[in-house]
């Protein structure tokens, strides 16, 4: 069917021959043409065709804009400390660790997905458990009596049932923190019952720890301490005999360092741990914070468990250096002397350094614990191992 514009008027006749367009009409539909491209701008224009004095209309069609480009879809919403951390990084299977203020605590908050169903390390700092320093967050008591050790400890609920007799093994890999990769490597190959102690010297030492309690590994502060040969000094801040105020700074500058350990183990400190008053006072502000002290079996001359015991400290000797010897053969015989031990004894604690070989054999060594009959633990399990061990003889 034809439209008005092709039968104008209702008229059936059919129009006149066109003389064809007058050099007006082509100048005015051009001069449109450019009109409608340039200032986007529809032209519209009447005039008579021929002598019929028919009206015409002519018509510049304008090509519709392009569409605009769909709007971004809007981000999810964040939880609050993710959102106002200072950064986040993501680790493994949906595990995230955010950096930034927790309950006012500068730190590593790690955020398990199900932790709840899964029984999780608690993220560490708890607020309740966070005193503020001039060198940072410092771990303390809580108002309500909670302490860090068994706040931060790995929990019952992870831990592996086994009956009264049952020979237990306890590992503590330290070290962690001063070569990236072999912490990494430790973290990603040891089992999570397995504890790990981290010197405050590293650099990234406040991400590692976190990653490492996010994959349940509980941690420890690796203290350093005044040695016999002061050419052995390992560094900054350690703490030393004879000043004790200055030695409790440096010990204030080193748990600043990083947050969410059970408690500490010296790092070298022959002549530190052999000195009575400073042993002691350790001793008493580890007691006041609610937290532990592990003994690696280094010094003989130590007396922290006697001045751990007398302050009420959580206390637990390494029954052996796991890699006192290099070498695969010689890292697996230590392995099989510390198996040994707890069969004899009920349960033995191994020590090592961190370095990759050792932990290597360390995972091999765990997985077949339990063919063996052998369970593994972590170190907060092993604390005061000797009631254990008693009551498991009854």
């Amino acid at each position: 069917m034809l439209d008005d514009l092709d039968r104008p008027l209702g008229q059936d006749r059919p129009p006149p021959p066109d003389p064809g367009l007058g050099g007006w009409r082509i100048g005015a539909l051009a001069l449109g043409l450019v009109g409608a491209v340039v200032g986007g701008v529809s032209l519209f224009s009447v005039g008579d065709r021929g002598a019929g004095g028919e009206p015409e209309a002519y018509a510049v069609i304008q090509p519709a804009p392009p569409a605009p480009p769909p709007a971004p879809p809007a981000p999810a919403a964040a939880p609050k400390d993710v959102a106002d951390a200072a950064s986040a990084f993501d680790v493994e299977n949906g595990v995230k660790v955010v950096r930034g203020d927790a309950g006012g605590a500068e730190g590593y908050v790690i955020h398990v997905p199900g932790a709840e169903s899964a029984s999780a390390l608690t993220p560490a700092p708890d607020e309740r458990l966070v005193e503020k320093s001039r060198f940072g967050s410092l771990p303390r008591r809580g108002r309500d009596g909670a302490a860090p050790a068994a706040v931060y400890a790995r929990p019952l609920s992870l831990q592996p049932a086994f009956k009264p007799g049952t020979p237990r093994v306890a590992i503590l890999v330290a070290g962690m923190g001063l070569d990236r990769a072999a912490t990494e490597d430790a973290i990603r190959r040891l089992p999570p019952e397995v504890s790990l102690a981290f010197a405050p010297y590293g650099a990234e030492a406040g991400r590692q720890a976190a990653e490492a309690r996010a994959a349940g590994h509980e941690i420890l502060l690796q203290a350093p301490m005044e040695p016999f040969n002061p050419a052995d000094s390992p560094g900054p801040h350690v703490l030393r005999v004879g000043d004790a105020a200055r030695a409790i700074e440096d010990l204030h500058w080193q748990m600043s360092r990083f947050a969410g350990y059970i408690g500490l183990v010296n790092f070298l400190g022959g002549r530190f741990t052999a000195d009575q008053d400073a042993t002691q006072a350790l001793m008493k502000e580890l007691a006041d914070r609610g937290l532990d002290y592990v003994d690696d079996g280094s010094s003989p001359q130590s007396l922290a468990m006697e001045a751990a015991l007398a302050n009420g400290v959580g206390f637990a000797k390494a029954d052996l250096r796991l890699d006192a010897a290099r070498g695969p053969a010689a890292i697996d015989a230590a392995l099989f002397r510390l198996e040994t031990l707890a069969r004899q004894n009920g349960v033995a604690i191994g020590f090592a350094a961190g370095l990759p070989e050792a932990s290597d054999r360390i995972a091999r060594f765990a997985a077949d614990l339990k063919r063996d009959g052998v369970v593994l633990i972590p170190v907060s399990a092993a604390l005061g191992a000797e009631a254990l061990v008693s009551s498991d003889k009854r």
